[in-house]
């Protein structure tokens, strides 16, 4: 409950508790969460008499805030929005203070303008923060007509319960992805305890056995040739396991995270200077995404450049990308381990991660990855 708030008047606490089981009951197994979030937007409006009501929320699949649920409005307008709490100053107070907080009459200022229109009318715009464990998660943005009454200490105690359940289901979506990782991290070590334990301690002990003084006698060479064999077979089958992270599963696309990244960085000049969106394989699309970013954030962290073009495409069964930008120092420079990381990435997929100065003051960063178009 919202420090200083009276507490919500029990019918009202009964109510918004059995339509939240009735939200969550209707959330079946592999449904999106968005549904999840469509519901939750309808119980803020019937709770909370709400006319209309929206939810922001930080998606990393996207890595940007995107609307994810709507009730009373369509949420199309903002399919392709660039939200920041800088844009809106309502949503950074909610965030920052912990608490709903409600703006009466005029709303200019409060909501960036490309979407000013969709409340031209005095408005009660209401925002109640998304925030778990001390981490802002998003924002529940809901409104009313002036004419309706102002929000009671019931109606704050509801939305801001109703912030902290949606972001429960943020936080617990977190832990799985957590989780995935944690997983992918056992598989390395597992895989490192068999090469060691049996690649090299079988080498180590052909190494003893050849730093031995005196001709080896030809028993010892066959044995020595036979441990050197079943290394090698061992190698072999252990290096069929995952050498690298996989790439994390994204909801968007290549052109999309150019579009973003173009807002987040304008000072970049970040441009798709070739291909399109038909040219990047479905499967390939989490991989493409992984190396582009961290081409840009190669970029902005040890370049300071005009511009950086991408280009992309399919050639000769393969697909290829560039990303090329014109801020390298004359010093001589080399890639960060995020680059190095994404060439792992890559091998797994039977790609490869070029990067280097291709030009004085021009740095490129290239992936090619075979491709028979039979992947997506």
């Amino acid at each position: 409950m919202p420090p200083g708030a009276d507490r919500p008047r029990d019918g009202l606490g009964i109510d918004a508790l059995e339509l939240f089981v009735e939200v969550l009951s209707q959330s079946e197994p592999g449904s999106t969460v968005d549904g999840f979030y469509d519901r939750l937007c309808e119980a803020v409006c019937r709770l909370a008499r709400m006319r209309r009501a929206l939810i922001f929320r930080y998606d990393s699949a996207d890595r940007r805030v995107r609307a994810v649920g709507a009730h009373g409005m369509g949420i199309e307008p903002f399919a392709g929005a660039h939200v920041t709490v800088e844009s809106a100053p309502l949503t950074a107070q909610a965030l920052h203070e912990d608490r709903v907080v409600e703006v009466v009459g005029d709303l200019g200022g409060q909501v960036p303008h490309e979407y000013a229109a969709l409340v031209p009318e005095p408005a009660r715009l209401v925002c109640a923060p998304m925030v778990a464990a001390g981490r802002s998660i998003g924002v529940i943005l809901a409104d009313r007509l002036m004419s309706a009454p102002p929000l009671d200490d019931a109606d704050r105690n509801l939305l801001w319960t109703l912030g902290k359940a949606a972001a429960l289901a943020s936080v617990a979506r977190t832990v799985s992805t957590q989780f995935e990782r944690a997983s992918q991290l056992e598989q390395r070590i597992d895989l490192a305890r068999e090469i060691h334990e049996g690649v090299i301690q079988r080498l180590f002990g052909v190494s003893m056995a050849l730093d031995g003084e005196g001709s080896l006698p030809a028993p010892a060479r066959e044995r020595c040739a036979a441990e050197t064999q079943a290394a090698l077979s061992d190698l072999r089958a252990a290096l069929q396991r995952p050498l690298a992270r996989a790439p994390r599963a994204t909801k968007t696309t290549l052109v999309a995270e150019v579009q973003r990244l173009s807002f987040d960085h304008p000072d970049l000049g970040l441009t798709l200077e070739q291909g399109g969106a038909g040219d990047v394989p479905a499967g390939l699309e989490p991989l493409a995404q992984s190396v582009l970013i961290e081409a840009v954030r190669n970029a902005h962290k040890h370049a300071q450049p005009t511009r950086v073009c991408v280009r992309l495409g399919q050639d000769d069964g393969a697909f290829w990308m560039e990303v090329v930008n014109d801020g390298v120092a004359t010093a001589r420079r080399h890639a960060g381990m995020g680059l190095r990381l994404a060439a792992l990435e890559a091998l797994q997929s039977n790609g490869v991660v070029e990067f280097g100065e291709r030009e004085p003051g021009t740095w490129q960063v290239r992936l090619v990855v075979p491709y028979d178009g039979d992947d997506d």
